[in-house]
């Protein structure tokens, strides 16, 4: 018996978003980056800069018995974009149009109808939290969205 849904579903996710047309053209990265982030758009799994977890979790009992328990569970995730101008405005934009792909990946749909359910690795999954950060570098400036994907699983 699992002990936790948390490496499945983190898992189940990154093979969505890699799998999703609209991110071919974007670096979908399983943890933290390494090394130089110049990737003009990218999607991060299990890290947003800043946050203090990649995943966090809730057990408890399912019901009488204690033989199953009920998870919630919350993965800490980053969009950004960049193109090394210094025009603030269409890295937002852009930067909330990956946003918006990464929901749409995790939706039910008639093409999808098992998304919520990150192939079986959750009971559902939906996209909760969002913060936008902007940066000005010496390289151009940045916009990403730290964002949090919440599940609920029986384990």
């Amino acid at each position: 018996m699992a002990t936790s849904a948390v490496p499945g579903a983190i898992t189940a996710l990154l093979g969505i978003l890699r799998a999703a047309p609209a991110l071919a053209e974007v670096e979908v990265l399983d943890g933290p980056p390494v090394g130089d982030m110049a990737d003009a758009d990218l999607v991060v799994v299990g890290w947003a800069p800043g946050a203090d977890t990649a995943a966090e979790l809730v057990q408890d009992f399912a019901y009488a018995g204690a033989r199953r328990r009920d998870e919630e569970l919350s993965i800490s995730c980053w969009v950004e974009s960049w193109s090394g101008d210094l025009e603030i405005g269409p890295r937002r934009e852009r930067a909330f149009a990956l946003l918006a792909v990464v929901e749409d990946a995790i939706r039910a749909s008639g093409g999808a109808p098992e998304a919520p359910t990150l192939g079986g690795t959750v009971l559902w999954s939906h996209l909760t939290r969002a913060a936008l950060q902007q940066f000005t570098t010496d390289q151009g400036v940045r916009a990403g969205i730290a964002f949090t994907v919440s599940c609920r699983a029986r384990i």
